[in-house]
């Protein structure tokens, strides 16, 4: 079936996730070897219209809430994390796009409407301003699944009249402007390949860039469908922590299916007797349905104050942020008191909870789920500080 002849309901493209569970499962050792994501799990992710969930109708999207996009990602999760997390990047782009425009998002879809894009939003390289547009040069680290992308979003600061004297634009690039440089040799989410960028005296038109700082101040988004006028930085930290979502999942099922067989060598009795596996498994999958209560929640917030015309304030802001970081400690917590569990067993690359491990201690490292900085500034910001967070 053609997923632009009929329009999927949420619970239909989550099923699809859902039923690509085991194939994903399957495909992760070799998603990990290869450094990359499969060709053909792209497709199937493509097939399944899992890049029209959040795009804009205007461009063949669905325009759905975030929401149906997090459920997806969180079912992909189970299966492989780098699968997952590199469709949350390039999906969560698609809603991105309507931050740019619609002359930005022509550029991108114009011709082919399954384009992608990658990103990299730290300021790592150097942007200049010239007639019309800017000019790029340096180098982009971290930009995953840059392989299956046509184009790129880079971050870069600009001189601007802004209290800091600054704004941080991102950019849109197309593939041919700059080369991918293979430095990704990593311990945790290996198979999303999230190499480097590098770019030589690029020109980016003014037209195919938007400002974070704007996004910060919420100023250009009463014009959008609903769903765009959630904030940049809580819409990107809930996508994050939706992939660790779907990992501590995956580790939670993982669990269940080796510990209801095996049996302890020493006294030879049922792993699941065990006070302590019984303990642990029930202490990570509460952990696990309170990280997703947490999202949901947030979400239902963040919706009713927009049908309702009411500000999503400052202070429910830094909320959500730290409602994202503490997903990403919580669901990390899990798997660790899951692995701690599966003794010698979980040592051996054959065993995919040892994989599960590494890659929610390298998803939990991501910049929005930092639940220590992300507590401080919520705590600030509640006590009349002005907040530390710009990307929220």
């Amino acid at each position: 079936m053609n997923t632009q002849d009929k329009h999927p309901t949420a619970d239909e493209l989550v099923q699809r996730a859902t039923a690509m569970i085991p194939t994903l499962r399957a495909r992760a050792e070799d998603c990990e070897k290869a450094r990359k994501v499969p060709r053909e799990t792209i497709a199937e992710f493509e097939a399944a219209g899992f890049y029209n969930i959040v795009k804009q109708k205007k461009f063949g999207g669905y325009e759905m809430s975030p929401i149906v996009l997090y459920r997806v990602l969180q079912e992909l999760g189970r299966g492989c994390a780098s699968s997952a997390w590199v469709m949350m990047v390039t999906g969560i782009h698609n809603w991105e796009m309507a931050l740019f425009g619609d002359a930005a998002s022509q550029d991108l879809w114009g011709t082919n409407d399954l384009a992608k894009t990658s990103s990299s939003y730290h300021p790592w390289g150097k942007v200049e301003a010239v007639e019309g547009g800017y000019r790029l040069n340096g180098t982009w680290k971290f930009s995953s699944g840059c392989d299956h992308c046509d184009w790129a979003i880079l971050g870069g600061f600009v001189k601007a009249d802004t209290p800091t004297g600054t704004d941080n634009l991102v950019f849109l690039v197309p593939r041919t402007d700059y080369e991918i440089s293979d430095t990704w040799y990593t311990f945790g989410l290996q198979g999303t390949g999230s190499k480097d960028l590098v770019l030589k005296d690029v020109f980016v038109p003014r037209h195919r860039t938007h400002s974070l700082v704007e996004s910060f101040m919420m100023t250009h988004t009463a014009e959008l469908a609903p769903t765009y006028r959630t904030s940049f930085g809580n819409t990107f930290s809930f996508a994050v922590s939706s992939v660790l979502i779907g990992i501590a999942q995956g580790a939670v099922d993982l669990f269940i299916e080796q510990m209801a067989v095996r049996t302890n060598t020493i006294d030879g009795t049922k792993s699941n007797t065990s006070p302590y596996v019984r303990d642990r498994l029930g202490r990570a999958s509460s952990n696990v349905r309170g990280a997703k209560a947490r999202l949901e929640r947030a979400m239902r917030e963040m919706d009713a104050k927009i049908s309702a015309g009411v500000e999503i304030t400052l202070e429910d802001r830094a909320q959500y942020k730290f409602d994202a970081g503490r997903i990403g400690r919580d669901c990390e917590e899990a798997v660790i008191s899951l692995y701690k569990s599966t003794a010698a067993r979980g040592l051996l690359m054959s065993n995919p909870m040892q994989r599960f491990l590494r890659d929610a201690l390298a998803g939990a490292n991501h910049i929005t789920l930092n639940a220590d900085d992300t507590a401080g500034n919520l705590g600030g910001v509640l006590l009349g500080s002005p907040t530390t967070d710009f990307l929220m």
